[in-house]
């Protein structure tokens, strides 16, 4: 939604919008020049819409806000011409050649990597990224708007089917783990919702495919396959770590990039990396090129995000969400510090998700040595009648767990010094980051 208002900004149209939330990023946005507000007021909204005609104003709209938001119900009752984010989306890239990055994790970081790899290799592109690239300090990336061969990069969201919107020209699916059940239903809708966006890509596209992806897809059409380290076309070689970097040689059709470092941490990381490269291929880009943005990219803020490393502490800030997401992140970070104890802070995102995947939450989060949850984060959804942080930490079987509150979990770091420490949530976990850093540095 950000980086639509900031889109629009900047062709000077006249930008406001609602958030539930202050963040930091709203703060960002009101210094360019965006109205935000943070209350539902709805004599408000009617006094800033008064001096325009209906006709010319676009309402758009994200899903996340609940149907019964005043101000949502009121525009949708008087007439306004409302679209959804992904309309929007769908409609700005119809423009230019579109790369899409779907999937239920790590569509993030290899959409604002690829960006940073055409960046690097001079191509004209507009990227639209789902997090705050560190390279660039913005979600947004421009073009020349008048270059028709210009390509735009889009994080293609599977929430409400949002990705079907787009028809890429190069498609990319990392994932395609159950997610979002409150949407899809069960495991084989998620599935065939990824089947559908594949079929989107144009007749002479390409569509690059995770292989275990391709597995359970069971799709037919022509696709480039790659994994981490089986036998795919593209996928990863003598993997190995030197001072908590991962270096790696990447196989590939085209043409292979040896002694690879990624300015990013983590094996999941390596693997996204490897997907980016492919379409870095398919764009004629080289591999001395391709080398050099590797190394200097630094990464999404809030993905396997490096906030504090010194000799005595390490804290990373992580947007996982999901408990294959939050396997991959407690891995890694289990491989890259083995024998220091980790200790990870969890918020719990919708009552509906930690519902449908108890189970598998308890399993992801027993891999810490110690384990603190937070209350579930409810953004647009209603208490569900027994599912709570208490209960989900009683399937836990790892013994050194605790539920807190975040003013108690600021204690508990000043008083109990921790080796390595993550946040991980896509709630308001991140209003706990600078706190967090500074108890520790302290």
């Amino acid at each position: 939604m950000s980086a639509l208002a900031r889109f629009f900004n900047h062709y000077r149209k006249e930008v406001a919008g609602y958030d539930k939330t202050a963040s930091g990023l709203c703060k960002q946005l009101e210094a360019e020049g965006i109205d935000c507000h943070y209350e539902e007021n709805v004599t408000n909204l009617q006094s800033l819409l008064a001096k325009y005609k209906k006709e010319e104003v676009l309402i758009v709209y994200t899903p996340a806000v609940p149907k019964e938001h005043s101000e949502y119900q009121h525009l949708l009752n008087s007439g306004y011409f409302i679209l959804k984010r992904a309309q929007v989306l769908g409609e700005i890239t119809r423009q230019f050649k579109t790369i899409a990055i779907a999937g239920t994790h790590g569509k993030t970081t290899t959409t604002t990597l690829v960006t940073h790899l055409l960046k690097s290799a001079g191509i004209n592109c507009f990227s639209f990224m789902g997090g705050i690239s560190k390279n660039y300090n913005t979600n947004l990336l421009l073009g020349d708007v008048n270059d028709r061969d210009a390509y735009v990069v889009v994080e293609a969201d599977e929430y409400d089917r949002s990705f079907l919107t787009l028809h890429p020209q190069i498609a990319l699916i990392t994932s395609a783990d159950a997610d979002h059940l409150d949407i899809y239903g069960d495991a084989n809708h998620v599935k065939e919702g990824y089947t559908l966006f594949s079929k989107q890509v144009k007749k002479d596209g390409t569509l690059i495919v995770k292989k275990n992806v391709d597995n359970d897809l069971r799709l037919t059409d022509k696709r480039i396959i790659y994994s981490l380290n089986l036998d795919t076309e593209y996928c990863a070689q003598s993997i190995r770590i030197e001072n908590a970097q991962f270096f790696y040689d990447i196989k590939s059709p085209v043409e292979s990039v040896s002694n690879v470092t990624l300015g990013l941490p983590g094996l999941h990381n390596v693997e996204n990396s490897i997907a980016a490269v492919a379409i870095a291929q398919q764009l004629g880009i080289k591999g001395d090129v391709i080398k050099e943005a590797l190394r200097s990219f630094s990464g999404v803020k809030r993905r396997f995000d490096y906030r504090v490393k010194t000799g005595q502490v390490v804290y990373i800030d992580d947007y996982a969400h999901h408990p294959e997401e939050l396997k991959a992140t407690i891995g890694s970070v289990k491989k890259l510090y083995p024998g220091k104890k980790v200790t990870g802070i969890f918020q719990p995102h919708l009552f509906s998700r930690t519902r449908d995947f108890a189970d598998a939450f308890a399993e992801s989060l027993d891999m810490l040595d110690e384990c603190i949850l937070l209350e579930i984060y409810p953004a647009r959804e209603k208490p569900i009648e027994g599912v709570t942080s208490q209960w989900l930490l009683d399937k836990m079987k790892l013994k050194n767990k605790k539920l807190m509150s975040k003013k108690e979990v600021l204690v508990e770091i000043e008083k109990n010094k921790k080796e390595v420490l993550i946040t991980m949530g896509a709630g308001d976990i991140d209003s706990l980051i600078e706190p967090i850093e500074e108890v520790l540095r302290k």
